[in-house]
């Protein structure tokens, strides 16, 4: 059973299984999703597995959309659900960074969810992903908008910056392609010795933000773009002064932004057997599809 099949790396996960001859039953948001628990036990009994990727990376407090809610609470019906109905292999969706006193809601809820599994009786495996890109995810299309120069700043691609001026950088970023990250689920199921790690996970670059956006406008349009920083502590500000539906970002993001995220990635190359791929190397792939 997969959660969040319909998503952008559900969908890719999707077509692992197929490609490999597995069945799927995936959880429809019309009939509640995760949180209908009789439609969540229909669609978990009989499978040999459970594949959890349901996460938000922005809260919708007014609808009941936030980050306790579906990482901790929504990981805790799917966990329950695979023990009433004996299914005991699970795979999870976390995210690198997940750790208990993070400085945003977003990981330490993912870490919550992490620590809820691994109390339970299930032969679970951990993913902790840095940014997955691909031609379907919302951050590449943000991307290529601001590489065309069809979204606002227009002049420049931006990113959050520390200090006064934000001039004093920012963290780096390690992306792994759409494709690996399914590739590494469908493998999980399949090895047996990934029971009971968390595997942190990413490509083998290791990008600053100016870096990444200059190699995505150099994919998508064939040059480099101005990027410029914006500082964090202002945008930081600006997420307790303008309501959350009308910004592309929230605080969460700006926090997450300023810290590394990168991992070592031997671990997982000794665990699987093979290794991510460049950025550039997949990029190029679908850069002009965007």
């Amino acid at each position: 059973m997969l959660t969040g099949a319909s998503g952008f790396v559900g969908s890719a996960i999707v077509r692992e299984l197929e490609s490999r001859g597995y069945g799927v039953s995936a959880m429809s948001r019309s009939g509640g999703g995760i949180f209908a628990p009789a439609a969540l036990d229909a669609a978990i009994r009989g499978c040999e597995a459970v594949i959890h990727l349901v996460g938000i990376i922005k809260e919708r407090p007014s609808a009941g959309v936030t980050f306790e809610g579906v990482h901790y609470e929504g990981t805790v019906r799917v966990v329950d659900a695979a023990v009433r109905a004996g299914v005991r292999r699970f795979v999870h969706m976390s995210a690198l960074g997940a750790r208990p006193g993070a400085a945003s809601n977003y990981h330490r809820t993912k870490y919550a969810a992490e620590e809820y599994l691994r109390a339970s009786e299930l032969d679970w495996t951990i993913f902790r992903p840095s940014l997955i890109h691909g031609p379907r995810g919302e951050f590449m299309r943000m991307e290529a908008r601001w590489a065309r120069r069809t979204a606002p700043p227009f002049l420049f691609m931006p990113y959050f910056g520390g200090g006064l001026l934000g001039r004093r950088g920012a963290g780096r970023l390690q992306p792994v392609f759409v494709e690996d990250v399914a590739r590494a689920f469908v493998d999980a199921l399949e090895k047996p010795k990934t029971i009971g790690e968390v595997y942190p996970f990413g490509g083998p670059d290791q990008l600053t933000w100016p870096q990444l956006h200059r190699l995505c406008a150099r994919a998508i349009v064939g040059h480099e773009r101005w990027v410029a920083a914006l500082p964090a502590w202002y945008a930081k500000l600006i997420t307790r002064i303008v309501p959350g539906a009308l910004l592309p970002f929230n605080r969460d993001q700006v926090i997450m932004s300023q810290e590394d995220n990168i991992c070592d990635l031997t671990k997982f190359v000794d665990a699987f057997g093979w290794s991510p791929r460049a950025m550039e190397q997949t990029l190029s792939g679908y850069a002009k599809a965007l």
